[in-house]
């Protein structure tokens, strides 16, 4: 800074309008021409901040005023509203606006406020000698936040409503002289997610602060300035309800209760603001605001906000957030705060990536499936990942879920295919959630299942644990402890069955594994322990911890000691390892002594002990059917009455029943995967066939865990044609998958043993299978697509019971073939079974698909018919690999059935 000062003050005056804070930036360069050059862009900056705050806050005429003394520059903007003064208010960094306070506090070296009887003034020094923000004023009562005090709700449009680059908080009636106090109602919002909040809070004012630019600009909002400055208020007043931190949230969530107090006449403001924010959010789609719309969760959160202020204000009790019916597109009732460790660390692959479409976190299992290392995947764009036929459309949806709000596929389980590193396409299914950060930034995280390998219904989020219920939901016939509990004469003989019943109830309930697990040491936790944890020897023999369950695991964090385990060795001779080798329950009368650690397995046992706390502990092999499966390891802390010797047979009947389970679960997941490889074994290689086009797609069951009977083919026959045939065999088993590998290639020998036509084919198949199965069942659909390389084409089928077949034009024009249609197979194998014949147009596409693609619980067939012919139509033109997966990805989400799809497009010579 020169040393060149103007010791008198220069000072302009400027209207309330947009414009004046661009002629205020040049005013304040002008007035320092010649002197503090190098801090005139900075003073430049903070004044313009300052009189936006004023144009669209205060609303009155605004004066700058510019001085340089002793090498220090001081600006002050004065305003007319003495009344409106900041209190502290946070915005996230990438906020589009909202800087305009902190920017003060980060740039100047000090700053502060100034309140008369008619004016405010906001003031900041830039000096060389001091860093910036490293000094604030005594009158400073909060500058460098975002918000300023207004004690009225519904002020008319000349006042102005009161939001802009930086909010106003209103701090209730009787601020001022003459204005009377009003009764207000106090209304309570219960489990409120922390993060979430944050986001739409944040996102509301984007919202209603770029209207305000709009509005004043002149801008065709279609809002009216009155509304708007209703809306503004109402919405002042529901902010400075939320705190900046959390107020007594639940052990081990991110949940809170908030109370609002709502003055009175507040419901008509609140239905203002609902509506002024609906008209935002469709401005946002229109792309006519810079603010993006809100994500399903953040509208479905903000629905619940408002409905339960206008429901308790009318005098209706609270709903918790937590208990509210959701739509399928809106994770989860209790969100989980991004982590990137939880991502690292999880077992089952997964992949997160950020609005800008880029992978900012990967693990190891997702590495592995699509062969990269997990490091080098972040920073690249997510359609790495995705095969090129896909890509645009991805582009697209992802697009479409910015700008619009809405998403096909997040919550919900979908099949797709994803791209390996080597080229090859891998078919997953996917579960897509949205968490937030801290500030309020979102964040897509993706678990994929190999499809052979889906599990049962929607995967668990990663870093997602079972909610810790407050009651004792979940469990059936709980009851809490007793006072004192902790010793060997807690529990008595009645108490002790009980235990084992209800943890073999809670087992036998649970859908997977993880869930009984969860449930368990619920259970557990609550009834004989303070933590416990579940070790499992993996199909490798080495030993992963699965589950680490704590009665208040808050503080502790248990999920850090799960994962994979040190190998066990000759050298392991630690109470763990001797568990794992069968021997106990032993019982641990503190922390494994040193002389008992002899490898890493020992040692990570001990540090197990020392991070949860143990005064004592019972540790039991997981035995059934004379084999070893892993570990029960139960601990109460120092302060806790130690276990005894009457707990060890307790302990080693709940690890029985645990090991049972166990073995359950691996020989119904060994069927299972018997099953679906057997099943895929049997899927063919597609014949190539000039100038006709052949797809396929299959897809296992998202919401069972069961497999089905579900089945396409396609082959040349010898006399010329293609045969195309998709079919369902009755059943959900393995039984069903022989049943259907064996009508696959009866099927085959008698098509090709005697070229017949269609209805005579099935007619044969009919026979030859009720001579097998008597009582077994299935449809099945069989037809010849026959035709010169160059066309015409033509189709001859016949339908035992099948869903009709979909023919779209290469104009979008659908209809179903609904002729040649004829009883299920195993009905009455004498009925006569017709033909039908179709022609085939070039470019065309024929669609032969089973009912799980269509058919949903509560929904009439005849609707799941026209959404399948409408989706179709609208992806007539697309290659065919691409019209597949498409019809999967758009239809096949949560389908309780296996799906398979195959088509057939004749393509002329160019």
């Amino acid at each position: 800074m020169r040393d060149v000062d103007r010791p008198e003050d220069v000072s302009r005056r400027f209207r309330p309008v947009p414009e004046s804070a661009a002629a205020a930036r040049r005013f304040v360069r002008d007035a320092l021409d010649g002197s503090a050059q190098e801090s005139a862009g900075t003073a430049a900056l903070l004044a313009g901040e300052l009189v936006t705050n004023a144009v669209l806050h205060a609303r009155t005429d605004v004066e700058v005023t510019v001085r340089v003394r002793e090498g220090r520059l001081r600006v002050r903007v004065a305003d007319g509203r003495p009344d409106r003064s900041p209190v502290p208010r946070h915005y996230p960094p990438y906020a589009g606006t909202g800087h305009g306070l902190a920017l003060v506090a980060g740039l100047a070296s000090r700053h502060g406020v100034e309140t008369g009887d008619r004016h405010k003034t906001v003031w900041f020094e830039l000096d060389p000698a001091h860093a910036p923000g490293a000094d604030t004023a005594d009158t400073d009562p909060g500058i460098g936040t975002d918000t300023e005090t207004d004690p009225g709700i519904g002020r008319d449009s000349e006042t102005g409503p009161g939001i802009g680059t930086d909010t106003y908080t209103d701090t209730g009636a009787g601020t001022r002289p003459g204005v009377p106090s009003r009764p207000a109602t106090t209304v309570t919002l219960v489990d409120v997610p922390s993060a979430l909040c944050s986001a739409v809070q944040q996102h509301r004012h984007a919202l209603l602060r770029e209207l305000v630019l709009a509005v004043a600009a002149g801008g065709g909002s279609g809002v009216r300035a009155g509304d708007l400055a209703v809306a503004a208020g109402i919405d002042r007043v529901i902010s400075s309800g939320v705190p900046d931190t959390p107020d007594g949230p639940l052990p081990g969530t991110q949940l809170r209760s908030l109370r609002l107090e709502m003055p009175a006449g507040a419901a008509r403001a609140v239905r203002v603001l609902r509506r002024v924010l609906a008209r935002a959010e469709e401005a946002a789609r229109e792309e006519l605001l810079l603010a993006l719309p809100a994500l399903p969760r953040a509208r479905a959160f903000q629905d619940w906000m408002f409905g339960q202020i206008l429901g308790q204000l009318a005098g209706d009790r609270p709903m918790a957030w937590t208990v509210t019916p959701r739509e399928p597109d809106v994770a989860a009732s209790a969100p989980v705060p991004w982590e990137p460790g939880q991502v690292r660390a999880g077992r089952s692959p997964v992949i997160a990536a950020d609005t800008d479409n880029r992978i900012i976190a990967a693990n190891g299992p997702a590495g592995d499936l699509l062969g990269w290392r997990p490091e080098d995947l972040v920073g690249r764009r997510l359609t790495t990942l995705i095969p090129e036929h896909l890509r645009r459309r991805h582009s697209e949806a992802f697009t479409s879920l910015l700008l619009t709000g809405r998403s096909r596929i997040v919550g919900r389980s979908v099949p797709l295919p994803a791209l390996h590193h080597d080229g090859r396409v891998v078919p997953v299914q996917l579960y897509i959630e949205t968490q937030e950060t801290a500030d309020g930034e979102t964040v897509f995280v993706a678990r994929l299942a190999p499809r052979a390998t889906t599990s049962a219904g929607p995967p668990a989020p990663p870093g997602r644990r079972a909610p810790s219920l407050p009651e004792d939901e979940g469990t059936p016939a709980a009851r809490p402890p007793r006072p004192g509990a902790g010793g060997p004469s807690d529990l008595d003989a009645l108490e002790r069955l009980a235990l084992l019943a209800d943890a073999g109830a809670a087992l036998n309930d649970s859908l997977d594994l993880g869930e009984g697990l969860n449930a368990v040491g619920r259970l557990l936790t609550r009834r004989l322990a303070d933590w416990c944890a579940v070790d499992l020897f993996t199909e490798d023999a080495r030993v992963e911890r699965v589950r680490v369950v704590h009665r208040d695991p808050g503080g502790v964090r248990p999920e850090r000691y799960e994962g994979r385990l040190p190998p066990l060795s000759e050298a392991s001779r630690g109470p763990l390892a001797r568990a794992l080798r069968g021997a106990g329950p032993l019982l641990l009368t503190g922390v494994p002594p040193g002389g008992q650690v002899g490898s890493a397995l020992d040692a990570g046992y001990r540090d197990l002990f020392r991070g949860l706390g143990a005064g004592s502990a019972v540790v039991a092999p997981l035995r059934a059917r004379r084999e070893i499966f892993g570990t029960l390891t139960l601990g109460r802390g120092a302060g806790r009455r130690p276990y005894g010797d009457a707990d060890l047979s307790l302990v080693g009947d709940l690890a029985r029943g645990l090991a049972l389970k166990v073995d359950n679960d691996r020989l119904y997941q060994q069927t299972r995967d018997i099953a679906e490889r057997l099943q895929h074994s049997l899927l063919p290689v597609l014949p190539e066939v000039e100038n006709l086009q052949v797809a396929a797609r299959y897809a296992a069951s998202s919401a069972t865990a069961q497999v089905g009977g579900d089945w396409y083919d396609s082959f040349i026959l010898p006399g010329g044609g293609t045969a195309v045939v998709i079919g369902d065999v009755t059943g959900h088993n393995l039984d069903a998958a022989i049943a259907m590998s064996q009508l696959r290639s009866m099927l085959r020998g008698i098509a090709v043993d005697r070229q017949e036509p269609p209805g005579i084919v099935l007619r044969r198949l009919d026979l030859a299978n009720h001579s097998l199965y008597r009582e077994a069942t299935a449809t099945c659909l069989y037809g010849l697509v026959k035709g010169s390389p160059d066309g015409p084409w033509e189709l001859v089928h016949s339908s035992a019971g099948h869903p009709p077949p979909l023919l779209v034009t290469r104009r979008g024009d659908a209809r179903y073939l609904e002729e040649g249609s004829g009883l299920l197979l195993g009905m009455d194998p004498t009925v006569p079974r017709r033909s039908a014949h179709t022609v085939l147009p070039a470019g065309s596409t024929l669609l032969l698909y089973t009912d799980g693609l269509i058919e949903r619980r509560d929904e009439s067939l005849d609707r799941g018919l026209a959404r399948l012919r409408r989706h179709a139509a609208e992806l007539a033109r697309e290659p065919l690999e691409t019209f597949c997966d498409e019809l999967l990805i758009g239809l096949g989400a949560d389908s309780a059935d296996d799906i398979a799809v195959l088509a057939v497009r004749p393509a002329p010579r160019v």
